[in-house]
């Protein structure tokens, strides 16, 4: 194993699309919108949409986090960020030719709960009279264990929200310190305990592997902890090491960080703990109980992947709302502006506030497929007219994999091996034409983060 980590702990990127957005290029709102008005049929409305809405405010700066936020303790500035969302919402909805039906709905950031309850309300309610909800719909939140109120739970379960997630990420104390974010455990209890009181139905807790000071010891006092309160879901996450980008990450040395063969070790104490508990080892990251909808999902090979993460709701298209959001269709993707200043700005313009995109050809397409086959099921079969292009670029890498004993390659596809599940990344990465074909003088390391 100590040989396999040292081979593939390369940079790779995380697949939450294909290609990665380094790959995307400058996107006009114009261009974006002539794509939608194509896109926006009434047969793709009726079959759902799924709406990401980025909230970016945090009171605290978490010092590990790589996610477009914006600090600050003056809780005046919601007002003023909920009108530009509202305003954004009314640009697509004058792209649509009727009323689309919400199946997926999640609010991220930042820190969602930063916002008041009313203000969630204020913000939700307007975009559902506009929408029909589908009766299998899936609306879920990110919260914070310290500013996670009982208010906040009671409005958004009335709203239609039935699953939440806490951002843990280590028990720890000097790891907290470390990261600056410091919650003590009861809090982590207390929020778990009314979500379950309230009515969701789905509890999941993110932890993070690989963050400075951690030890074998703290990680399993850590993952023991959160399998006392019986999460319906894990997310068990890499700590992405990208200072370049993330200047908040240079707050630590990197000698404070876990080496690779330490990292690896401490997500193979989390993996076990989890599984002996009774969760199932979903795709990248994720761990779940059989009850669980992820669970089911992944059992029927209905598992989907996109910027929102794991999901059981496929629909066919996604909208992301709010500053750095990113929007896929299925055949183009488009993000946002990332500075505050610059959203606001394109919106008073009355245009779409994009900054950059992609749209994809029928090339991009299949490998694209093969790329969520592999993430969502651990496998995928290979489409004859791209031949060619498998001989040249995939092929020699997936070979190098099956000798590795991470995959099992034959002429009809590809399998993940029990081993190469620790290697998903690198896996998908052998379907990844645009890394591939690059020249190394292009592509730059320092673009994504490490595989382990």
């Amino acid at each position: 194993m100590d040989q396999l980590l040292r081979k593939y702990n390369v940079p790779v990127p995380r697949y939450t699309s294909y290609p990665t957005v380094p790959f995307w290029k400058e996107k006009t709102s114009a261009s974006w919108q002539n794509h939608l008005q194509q896109q926006f049929s009434a047969d793709n409305l009726r079959n759902g949409i799924a709406l990401y809405m980025h909230l970016p405010f945090c009171e605290t700066l978490c010092t590990y986090c790589g996610c477009n936020k914006k600090i600050t303790k003056r809780h005046s500035v919601e007002p003023e960020y909920m009108a530009a969302l509202q305003k954004e919402w009314d640009l697509y909805t004058t792209l649509m030719p009727e009323k689309a039906v919400l199946r997926e709905l999640h609010l991220g950031g930042g820190t969602p709960t930063f916002f008041s309850p009313e203000h969630l309300a204020d913000i939700l309610l307007p975009i559902f009279k506009d929408v029909d909800i589908a009766d299998d719909h899936a609306f879920s939140f990110e919260g914070h264990p310290a500013n996670t109120t009982t208010a906040h739970l009671k409005m958004l379960k009335s709203l239609g929200f039935t699953r939440v997630s806490y951002g843990v990420q280590d028990n720890d104390e000097k790891v907290q310190e470390a990261i600056n974010r410091i919650q003590p455990w009861s809090d982590v209890v207390k929020v778990v305990r009314e979500a379950r009181e309230i009515g969701y139905k789905s509890v999941n807790i993110d932890l993070v592997y690989g963050l400075p000071f951690q030890t074998a010891e703290s990680m399993r006092a850590t993952v023991n902890k959160v399998l006392d309160l019986r999460p319906d879901r894990i997310a068990f996450y890499s700590y992405a090491h990208i200072p370049w980008k993330s200047c908040s990450q240079r707050l630590y040395s990197e000698a404070d960080l876990p080496g690779a063969a330490e990292k690896l070790e401490l997500y193979n104490i989390g993996r076990e703990l989890f599984t002996a508990a009774g969760y199932a080892d979903i795709g990248m990251d994720h761990f779940a109980l059989p009850h669980d909808d992820l669970y089911t999902a992944w059992q029927n090979k209905e598992l989907h992947r996109n910027f929102m993460g794991y999901t059981h709701t496929r629909t066919n298209m996604l909208i992301g709302l709010g500053v750095s959001s990113i929007s896929d269709t299925g055949s183009g993707y488009a993000q946002n502006q990332k500075e505050l200043r610059t959203y606001y700005q394109e919106l008073e313009k009355g245009v779409l506030p994009t900054i950059k995109g992609y749209y994809l050809d029928k090339t991009d397409k299949i490998f694209r497929r093969h790329i969520l086959d592999i993430a969502c099921n651990g496998s995928t079969l290979f489409h004859v007219e791209q031949q060619a292009l498998y001989e040249k670029y995939a092929m020699p890498i997936l070979q190098e994999l099956a000798q590795d004993g991470l995959v099992e390659v034959n002429l009809i596809g590809v399998k993940v091996t029990e081993t190469g599940k620790r290697f998903i990344r690198n896996v998908c990465r052998a379907f990844d034409l645009k890394v591939l074909q690059a020249q190394s003088s292009e592509l730059r390391p320092q673009l994504f983060s490490k595989a382990i």
